[in-house]
């Protein structure tokens, strides 16, 4: 069996948790975090440079957002990503 990490719920979420978790939110264009910035979160500074490459990788560079989460996706299924 894979190990699992215990993803910080939205809920459980404080202080510089919930903040990020509000940008993450706003910047996507989602009602919910998802689960891979929840299983950073146990740590705010982890989350914290999770949240910056994430956003330099997204929207940096000459390919589109849209495409690199597309990519994102496929590999994703490909390593059988559930959440």
């Amino acid at each position: 069996m894979a190990p699992t990490i215990r993803l910080v719920s939205e809920r459980a979420a404080e202080g510089r948790v919930r903040e990020i978790f509000e940008e993450i939110k706003a910047a996507l264009g989602t009602s919910f975090v998802p689960a891979n910035f929840r299983a950073a979160a146990h740590n705010p500074d982890h989350l914290e440079a999770y949240w910056q490459q994430y956003k330099a990788i997204m929207h940096g560079g000459s390919v589109d957002p849209a495409t690199k989460e597309i990519v994102a996706m496929v590999v994703s299924a490909l390593n059988t990503c559930d959440a």
